[in-house]
């Protein structure tokens, strides 16, 4: 069975690179711009993992993090944070949120293609 991720991002050239990526390894891509199109986009059907950014416009990545944990069908749903922010209070933050992992940008397509490949199992 196919695995879907969805990647919320402001930034369409990320999103396409990360696209690229996920489709290269077989994944079913869901887009989206902001944390608001994301959870107007979960309800569209199942989605495995979650690639976030954390600075966006309309709802950041942090705030669209906590909603999906609010929610009975993606409580669960592993969430990577795909950000600038380094900063260990933002991870602290993430993690307490519920965020399963935090890849700093830039990135290497591989390092963020073995966090999805460790979670989505």
């Amino acid at each position: 069975m196919e695995k879907t991720v969805m990647i919320v991002d402001d930034s369409a050239s990320l999103r396409q690179l990360v696209v690229l990526a996920l489709k290269d390894s077989g994944y079913r891509v869901v887009e989206a711009c902001d944390g608001v199109d994301g959870l107007s986009k979960l309800d569209a059907g199942r989605v495995h993992l979650i690639i976030s950014d954390v600075n966006m416009p309309n709802m950041d990545g942090l705030t669209f993090l906590k909603e999906v944990k609010k929610r009975p069908d993606t409580r669960f749903t592993p969430v990577i944070m795909l950000t600038t922010e380094s900063a260990a209070d933002k991870k602290d933050e993430g993690r307490a949120a519920g965020a399963k992992a935090w890849v700093v940008k830039p990135f290497q397509p591989q390092q963020m293609l073995a966090a999805v490949n460790k979670l989505i199992q």
